[in-house]
């Protein structure tokens, strides 16, 4: 099947004559040609509106042919039979884009660095050869290939089970079965500039991953395929949002310059060094080196706008914390004005007190292991009392202000702060002895009995900081490549959002992102392309609503509730990918190639019957080689069906899932709410 502006290439080209030997085109000739400027060639090919608004430049002053341009589809794009360079194997000198038999200097050029690389995988086991589409080589297919596609189907999840869903809510969770990234493109116009968080665990190119590509270009085959992502999704952020992913050594260093290049080097917020495990839980054969962790690399849309709304983490109290927080103000006894000034920063009084009769108390840590559980029970009756002296920096003029007019004994301050989580607040400071006053209860909280410290987040998150026992049964299913644990999710979901705010995952695996969301009443919305994806990603999200307890649902007192809705992109070629895949003899091999001949959409070079029943060599191939072919005879540009086809009475589309894909594709302010 032609593209349409091959078809129109093709139409105007068959104009001259001189161009073709039968059915073949001397592109050689051709192109020499619109080197040398063949007015009578230009004009003709401009003349098509098709190609003039693919290959032309419309300036106040004329309109300028896209030589260049044109003359490289030519020579690289698989469209004519006599060409034998693959786009797919490019790799070469070049110089102002150009190679290097048409220039003196050159440089060692990025392999396919302005690629459109697909990533079609949808079994971990099952790797394919990649299809790339350059940004100006290949506009129309790169344009077809990312359109919005068609939704179906559609269901609804609840505690009431499955049903058809008809309509999309502007409250709706979301998840989505296809390739992540035309998936991207299909919600971008819906959810641009929306998203307030993205968390992503992609394959990390190990060679141990089931990332499984051409071991040539494996590096630049990953990068390329991570931009591509990464482009879309940072328009997808709110300007107050942000993007965390997880990596491993092999490619942390290539991620991060690329990021900085995406989002700019002034966004980046942090390499977080997780901890996934402690020494004694890893094999250490072989290696330089014990490595226990992996990064996070987090970036903001953008960091003048950033937000964050809990970036603490909780440390039990130790007994090193319980010696120095080891004072309590039983009594504060009777206050008296000492003297008040003016605030420079606030222009608002500061009013100083001397307390009398006022009785303060020690905690003992006497005999600590064996009386630790009386103390730690002190410590939690008197958690609103208890505090330790500190000695105020000498750059701090406001302060050392209050203390010189303080002398021993116990003092208060009454002013309005002007700065910090405090700003314009009135408070009650304390001072014991030229000492401020540090409250316990400033820097930690009760739960379960027990006291934490929140103490402000490192970039090192420990193995027993975030607990993951059981990992293996969290969320009740299982997935070969494994999980993150909730405790993880939970600790970036708590930093960057609140309540209602939506998070992203474009590589939801087990769908431990979307579980933690959903128990944090956060919206959320997770693609997918494993062909597991029902089987343990909607598993476990229906098990979330049944109110499953496993991961952090104790921590948040889960009890079940909410719904979400999934939905696959419509699949042409995806559906015949998919069964190629699927295949285990040749008998099931045969019947796949009879539909195809039916219904799939084909490279416009291949005639499927010459390839296949009526080429002997065909028949000696071995089943994956065999399987491998048919991929190739496939038009990638066509896995699934584009939005703008929905009323194409062909696809006998039903009144429902245009009702369904009518709604999630209007814009917010028409939809119901």
């Amino acid at each position: 099947m032609e593209t349409r502006l091959q078809q129109e290439i093709n139409k105007v080209l068959r104009g001259f004559s001189e161009y073709w030997e039968e059915d073949t085109l001397l592109k050689n000739k051709l192109i020499e040609d619109i080197r040398f400027y063949n007015g009578e060639v230009i004009e003709a090919l401009l003349s098509n509106e098709l190609i003039k608004n693919t290959y032309s430049l419309d300036l106040p002053s004329g309109l300028v042919f896209k030589v260049e341009d044109f003359i490289n589809m030519l020579r690289f794009k698989n469209y004519w039979d006599n060409s034998y360079t693959k786009y797919t194997n490019e790799i070469g000198l070049t110089s102002e884009n150009k190679y290097f038999k048409y220039n003196s200097d050159a440089v060692l050029d990025f392999p396919h660095k302005d690629s459109i690389l697909e990533g079609g995988m949808t079994k971990e086991e099952v790797g394919k050869k990649e299809i790339y589409y350059h940004n100006i080589i290949a506009k129309e297919e790169i344009d077809t290939l990312l359109a919005p596609k068609i939704l179906f189907p559609s269901k609804r999840y609840d505690n009431n089970g499955q049903k058809s869903a008809e309509k999309f809510y502007l409250d709706d969770n979301l998840i989505i079965k296809g390739n992540n990234l035309i998936a991207l493109k299909t919600i971008k116009e819906r959810y641009a500039r929306k998203v307030k968080l993205i968390y992503i665990d992609p394959p990390y190119n190990t060679g141990n991953d089931g990332f499984q590509y051409n071991d040539q270009f494996n590096h630049a085959t990953w990068l390329t395929f991570m931009r591509n992502r990464l482009e879309v999704a940072k328009d997808l952020l709110l300007e107050s949002g942000a993007l965390y992913i997880s990596i491993d050594d092999n490619e942390a260093a290539y991620l991060k310059v690329m990021m900085d290049e995406i989002f700019g080097r002034e966004n980046f917020l942090a390499q977080i060094a997780y901890e996934r495990s402690g020494v004694s839980g890893l094999g250490q054969g072989g290696s330089f080196l014990v490595n226990t962790h992996e990064s996070i690399l987090v970036y903001a849309k953008n960091k003048s706008q950033h937000t964050t709304y809990n970036d603490r983490g909780l440390v039990k109290l130790e007994q090193k914390d319980m010696k120095r927080y080891n004072k309590i103000l039983t009594h504060e006894g009777e206050r008296k004005e000492v003297t008040r000034f003016i605030a420079p920063s606030t222009k608002e009084e500061v009013i100083v007190y001397q307390h009398e009769n006022y009785e303060i108390e020690s905690i003992s840590m006497r005999d600590f292991d064996k009386r630790k559980e009386e103390i730690q029970s002190q410590y939690v009756e008197q958690f609103q009392n208890i505090f330790r002296n500190t000695s105020v920096q000498k750059e701090n003029e406001f302060q050392n202000k209050i203390l010189n007019l303080c002398e021993e004994g116990l003092y208060t301050a009454d002013y309005k702060v002007s700065r910090g989580k405090n700003k314009n607040k009135w408070i009650t400071a304390y001072y014991l002895n030229q000492q401020v006053f540090a409250w316990l209860k400033d820097t930690a909280l009760i739960k379960d009995n027990n006291i934490f410290k929140t103490n402000k987040l490192s970039q090192f998150w420990t193995h027993g900081a975030i607990p993951k026992a059981d990992l293996a049964n969290e969320g009740g299913v299982n997935l070969r490549r494994g999980k993150k644990p909730e405790n993880l999710l939970k600790r970036i979901i708590d930093i960057e959002t609140q309540e209602g705010d939506i998070v992203l995952d474009f590589f939801a695996g087990s769908g431990t992102t979307c579980a933690v969301s959903h128990k944090m009443n956060r919206k959320y919305i997770g693609i997918e392309q494993m062909n597991y994806t029902e089987e343990t990603t909607i598993e476990r999200l229906k098990n979330v609503i049944k109110g499953e307890q496993s991961g952090v649902s104790k921590q948040l007192n889960w009890q079940g509730g909410g719904s979400f809705v999934y939905a696959e992109l419509y699949r042409l070629n995806e559906a015949h990918l998919h069964a190629i895949q699927s295949c285990t003899d040749n008998k099931e091999l045969e019947q796949v190639i009879n539909r195809m001949k039916q219904s799939a959409y084909l490279n416009f070079k291949v005639d499927l019957e010459k390839v296949t029943t009526k080429n002997e060599d065909f028949n000696l191939l071995s089943l994956d080689e065999q399987k491998d072919v048919l991929i190739q005879a496939l038009d990638m540009n066509q896995l699934y069906l584009n939005y703008s086809e929905i009323e194409d009475s062909q696809y006998d589309i039903s009144d429902s899932v245009k009702a369904f894909n009518h709604s999630f594709y209007q814009k917010e302010g028409d939809m119901d709410e």
